[in-house]
């Protein structure tokens, strides 16, 4: 018997619905309720990825792993390392791809979590930069670490003021080549009520004062990237909705 290959209607239905529901607020704002109710449990720092805690929803660990996957990116540039899962589920999927690294840039790079992540199976495709992302001599070793003619992708998860996102996407949004993508992680604080900021953090970034707010002034300063209406249009449950930017300009 034969049976009907049907990848190409599956994607397109898959296609069809990440749009719809981007369209529906209604989803997002219940999936928004319920990351409420799971930061009483630290839900996004309950997971780890290759044994190293990453801290992140599970939706945006797929997230970025499509992306990756789809482009296939030489370098992978990350501001905020904190525990170090990030960087090694980035690395784990060069690996896979065969190819390229991770550059983890953070203002402190604690000496357990840069144990951790140097004598990880991984660590041979990681390289750790310790200093103020935005600083001229950080932007530096970050250039120095890009091949010549290498294709790069950007991940902001550093400090998740407007101000400094802002800078961030100023500095680091240059260095991503075209088909590549610009994440800016945390985007979620934007589209919430100010009822629904998380509050057991360190620091509490009130709407206004985060990444949405800074990644929508880079937008009207650049046309370089546009939303990824697919991959942004799907991410419930997630901290990062619409802040998936593919480079569509050289």
């Amino acid at each position: 018997m034969t049976v009907k290959d049907d990848r190409q209607e599956f994607e397109a239905h898959k296609r069809e619905m990440c749009l719809a529901l981007g369209r529906d607020r209604e989803a997002l704002e219940q999936s928004t309720e319920m990351l409420v109710t799971l930061d009483k449990y630290d839900y996004a720092y309950l997971w780890s990825f290759l044994g190293l805690p990453i801290i992140q929803q599970p939706a945006d660990v797929m997230a970025t792993q499509e992306v990756i996957w789809a482009t296939k990116p030489d370098v992978i540039i990350e501001t905020g390392v904190a525990r170090g899962g990030s960087v090694i589920m980035m690395a784990a999927l060069l690996q896979l791809v065969g190819k390229g690294k991770v550059v983890g840039v953070d203002i402190d790079i604690r000496a357990h979590n840069r144990d951790s992540i140097e004598s990880h199976p991984m660590a041979h495709r990681i390289e750790l930069i310790e200093g103020p992302s935005t600083d001229a001599a950080v932007m530096d070793k970050v250039k120095v670490a890009i091949p010549e003619g290498a294709s790069v992708m950007v991940v902001l998860d550093s400090d998740h003021s407007r101000d400094h996102v802002l800078d961030e996407l100023r500095h680091y949004g240059p260095l991503v080549t075209e088909g590549q993508y610009l994440v800016v992680a945390d985007t979620l604080l934007g589209q919430s009520k100010p009822s629904q900021i998380p509050t057991k953090r360190s620091k509490i970034w009130m709407p206004g004062n985060e990444p949405f707010a800074a990644l929508n002034a880079y937008l009207t300063e650049t046309d370089r990237f546009e939303p990824d209406a697919v991959v942004n249009g799907k991410l419930v449950l997630s901290s990062s909705p619409g802040g998936y930017l593919k480079c569509i300009k050289g």
